[in-house]
């Protein structure tokens, strides 16, 4: 089937959602292709995370207009459990603990069978699990501990849209790129777009984390809107310079917009 006729992995059109009585989102569109990795950039409570949890189906976020396809399924009315078993994977920006359930526990339910020492080994041998592995999901772990923790559920799981809101947040240098590694592995990101079959879509708003994944497309979110997109790196050098003001003003943006 052609990329004309093949319909895109997530589409959401003119998507407005509600927390409690704040209006958060007011009229979302995005297209995002089987194999594409997607960076969303935005100044703080602009709705970054709030276009995430949606997606996930994160109880609480009301939406009020539009509507979020995936795989050519209205997730409307789909539970978080029914999102993740059609292909839908987070890394949340601040990884919740589950006490009494381990690690290791927790990977298997994501794999959706039991792991085998093969893909423990691997998980370990990518992201240093084995001292991790039998504690109590996300328990007195450190910033750069949790956020392994996460990527190794996403890596057993393998979903189809994975969705990680902000990587890079309270984890330093040398994590950062462990993290990022794994990340660029689970997206394909080393091959072109025809050859990867799962997709991305990032929050940073550092941008430190696409020093090790390869992304293809940013947007700015902004006032609960997608304002502009463009090349990622080009995006986040306009913003360092000129901040999201100018950003969402400027003949670059326009272009792409």
């Amino acid at each position: 089937m052609s990329s004309e006729q093949a319909a895109p992995l997530l589409r959401i059109e003119d998507l407005h959602v509600s927390v409690g009585e704040r209006d958060i989102l007011r009229g979302v569109d995005l297209t995002i292709e089987e194999g594409e990795t997607h960076v969303l950039l935005g100044p703080n409570g602009g709705g970054k995370s709030t276009l995430l949890n949606t997606i996930v189906g994160i109880p609480g976020y009301r939406v009020t207009q539009g509507r979020i396809v995936f795989k050519g399924v209205d997730l409307a009315g789909l539970e978080i459990d029914e999102r993740a078993r059609l292909g839908i994977g987070i890394a949340f920006q601040r990884p919740p603990a589950v006490r009494g359930v381990r690690l290791r526990q927790m990977l298997e339910v994501a794999a959706r069978s039991e792991l085998t020492p093969d893909t423990v080994a691997d998980l370990d041998e990518t992201l240093s699990l084995g001292h991790m592995l039998d504690r109590d999901v996300n328990m007195g772990f450190s910033g750069g501990e949790a956020k392994r923790s996460e990527m190794a559920q996403l890596l057993a799981q393998m979903p189809d849209l994975a969705l990680f809101d902000e990587p890079e947040s309270g984890v330093d240098l040398d994590n950062i790129a462990v993290v990022g590694g794994a990340m660029n592995s689970l997206l394909k990101g080393e091959e072109r777009i025809s050859e990867r079959r799962r997709a991305g879509l990032i929050i940073t708003h550092t941008g430190h984390i696409l020093e090790f994944v390869n992304a293809d497309v940013g947007h700015v979110l902004y006032n609960g809107r997608l304002a502009c997109k463009g090349n990622p790196l080009d995006l986040i050098e306009e913003i360092s310079s000129h901040g999201y003001d100018k950003c969402v003003e400027c003949a670059l943006c326009q272009t792409f917009a």
